[in-house]
Order: C-alpha cells, then structure tokens, then sequence
C-alpha cells in the first residue's frame, strides 16, 4: 500500500492568512503556522493565492517565498494562475509544486506547458466535479502528478475514469470517514479544515490511522526499549540540540513511556525525577519540541536528539539551558557554515552602517555597477589562477571572488539560505 498523507491548506488574502476563499477574515500568525505544520506531522502544504490584481498577486508571492524560507516539507502554491509566467514565478518562490484551476479553461494547455518544461510531478490540479475529469481524463493522465479533489461525493466515478492519486478534502476530523477515504486505491492523502482546529494533533492521528492498517509518513523506531543501558532509575539521558543549527539545548531523562511517546507523536516527552511523572515537552508553554531524529549512543545507555524547537528550551527563557560561561577560550572559527554566516553578517552590517574607510562599504556606495565589475575581474583572476600549478594562489582568488559575491548577494538581498534551499531542490 502507498503511504498515505495529510497535506495542510493555506489560504492567502493580501499577503496574510485568512480562513477559507470565502472568509477573508484573518488566521492568525502564518509563519507561526507555517512552523507548527513544518515540524509536527503535515507532509505536505497547498497555499491558495486569493490575489484579485497583480499588485496583491505579487504581495502574496512574496508571502510564498517568505514561508518557503523557512519550511523543509514539500509546497504547492495555487491560484490566480493566468499564463505560464504565473507558473514560472511560483516556482520562483521555491514551492516544489504549482496547483491549477481545472475549472479554468486555460488550465490544460498551462498544465501541458508546464509538464513538459518542468515534468508533470511539478503540475497539479484542483476539481470540483467529474466533468472536467471525463472531458479530459487522457491529458490528465499525460500532465498531472496528482489532482486535489474538493468534492467528495465524486470518489466514486473518478476511480472509474482515471488513475491520477487524489488529495481529497475532507471538512471535519471524523476518524472513520478519514480512514474509510484514505483506503481508495486512487486516494493519496487528505487535506481539510480540520487539520488547523484546535486540539488536532497530526502524529496522533497519524499513529491511529496506523494502528489501522493505513501506511503513514511517521516514526517507526529501529530499536526497542530493551535495547537500551538503563541508568540506576531505570532511565536514560538524553541531550537536546537545535537540528538546524546543532546548539546544545537542553539534558533530560526518558523512562520507557516517555520514549515509547516521543515516537508514537514525534514530540519529546521526558520523565520528571523531581516531580516523578511524564512530562511532555512545552504541553503548557507552549515551547514544544518536535522530532527530527534520535540517534544512541555507541553504548545504547545516551541518546541524542536532534530537534525543531518551538519556543525557549530553558525554563528561565534563554533559547538554551547551557548559557553561563565556567572557561572559554577563544579560537578561530574554521566551520565553513559558520564562516560563511559570519563573512556574511559583517557585510550585511556594513550595508546597513555604513563604516569610513571601509571596502565594503565603499562598493555598497558605488553601487551595483560597481559590485558586478569587481566580481567579473575575480572571477577572470580565479580562471587564471586555476592554470597555474601554485594551489595557494587559486584558494587566494576563491576566497576574493566569494567575498565579491556576497557582497553582490547583500546587495540584492539573497542569503545563503536561498541559494542552500535552490541547490537542495536540484
């Protein structure tokens, strides 16, 4: 059986949240959202653009790109897509997948456009009844990956017509009905209000589902509980680190049922020796932590968990429990994702400082004329360089060409992170 997904909806109005393409009333903080879906179970997000001109359009691409920023799971963005530059610019925005209308009659010659410039596993729609499936079910098959059903009533005479996975909207989170829609054999996921009503917890619906025989994109662990070195209390430590950025969080203790929760809903959950009971992560605060991976130790009695951290992991409000200094010292930073930031960091600082006598500062005054021929004349410097047998020479010009090219990336507000997140879509 195919995994099985839960893809989360996304409305945009003017560039902010709003509830549904009908009710433009506001909800709530998107990137918080964005966030709390990357982190804890969604597989897959589809943004609606509701733009009624190209001004707002362009408002809401930005949005797009915004969230994309900061989200790891797959995007699909939709809405006010007229021709194929509209698809162009959602791709753009970094979004994996682009959404049509098939209500739209310009949509199957977009959508044919598009397969065969970008592949048809970039192309989706939307329908709303069966009509569009049966008038074009042959060049469904040829350009789309994947259609978004939003009327459910119609399952039955789609399985009878094509073969194309379905994402079916489903409006309330009723278990039944859920797991009863994601054993079709065309459907491949379910999306719906539901999925943003408070209370509905992603993995735990996930694990139910599982427990049913549906096979679901969550935790299985490679290890038992017995597997582990247990400490005098029967526990194990666990040390806690930011996945992005491998900072030292926190330390705390799993019992059995503290570890056996923390993979059934992909939240860490420890136990409490001072208060002696189960304590999941941020339940009160707020500041939870969703799983990105476990990882024992070389004697299974330690166990290291990377995390996204929603919040502060200290009590005390620091964004970690380690922070007061017993020694250090000092040392030069040799990380080349640290160097990189940093490098970078100072540029962006004398952008906006601007510092006398300062080269960086110089080229941000001379403008992008300027910044363009310096880079032009390292990147010929690093070509010539690159003939010659003295390797220390090329690594001299490396180094100059990369530091003309941030400062061309500062001037044209790109970051790392943009180019990291490009290089990672290739």
């Amino acid at each position: 059986m195919e995994q099985k997904n839960i893809v989360a909806t996304i409305y945009l109005k003017d560039g902010k949240a709003v509830k549904s393409p009908t009710d433009f009333t506001p909800d709530g903080d998107l990137f918080e959202r964005a966030k709390i879906y990357n982190d804890c179970g969604i597989d897959k997000i589809i943004i609606f653009d509701l733009s009624e001109d190209d001004e707002e359009h362009e408002k809401n691409l930005k949005t797009i790109k915004d969230l994309n920023h900061n989200l790891e799971i797959k995007v699909c963005a939709g809405g006010n897509i007229n021709r194929f530059e509209d698809i162009k610019k959602i791709f753009y925005t970094g979004c994996l997948q682009v959404m049509l209308n098939g209500a739209k009659p310009q949509s199957m010659k977009l959508a044919q456009e598009a397969s065969k410039r970008f592949g048809k596993e970039r192309v989706l729609v939307s329908v709303k009844n069966v009509d569009f499936i049966f008038k074009n079910h042959e060049n469904m098959e040829e350009n789309f990956h994947e259609m978004l059903v939003l009327n459910k009533s119609m399952l039955d005479a789609a399985e009878n017509i094509t073969t194309i996975p379905a994402v079916v909207a489903v409006d309330n989170y009723d278990l039944e009905e859920i797991t009863g829609i994601l054993r079709r054999d065309l459907v491949r996921g379910v999306s719906g209000k539901f999925i943003t009503e408070p209370g509905t917890d992603i993995m735990q619906l996930k694990t139910e589902l599982s427990a049913r025989g549906l096979r679901m994109v969550n935790f299985t662990s490679a290890l038992k509980w017995s597997d582990f070195k247990l400490n005098s209390d029967g526990m194990v430590p666990v040390i806690v680190q930011d996945y992005r950025t491998d900072e030292v969080l926190m330390l705390a203790y799993m019992n059995e049922e503290a570890f056996e929760k923390t993979i059934s809903l992909g939240k860490m959950t420890y136990y409490s020796r001072s208060r002696g009971e189960l304590w999941m992560k941020g339940e009160t605060s707020g500041h939870i932590q969703c799983v990105k991976s476990l990882t024992a130790d070389c004697d299974y009695d330690t166990i290291l968990a990377k995390v996204s951290q929603i919040g502060a992991a200290c009590h005390t409000g620091n964004p970690s429990c380690f922070f007061n200094t017993i020694v250090k010292k000092e040392y030069v930073e040799k990380n080349p994702q640290k160097v990189f930031e940093e490098v970078y960091a100072i540029i962006m600082d004398r952008k906006a400082n601007p510092k006398e006598g300062s080269y960086t500062t110089y080229l941000f005054e001379k403008g992008i004329d300027k910044i363009l021929k310096k880079l032009g004349e390292e990147n010929a410097e690093t070509i010539i360089a690159a003939k010659n047998p003295n390797p220390e020479e090329i690594k001299y010009e490396i180094s100059d060409y990369l530091y003309h090219l941030m400062v061309l990336m500062a001037e044209k507000g790109i970051t790392w992170e943009d180019v990291t997140q490009e290089l990672s879509q290739r």
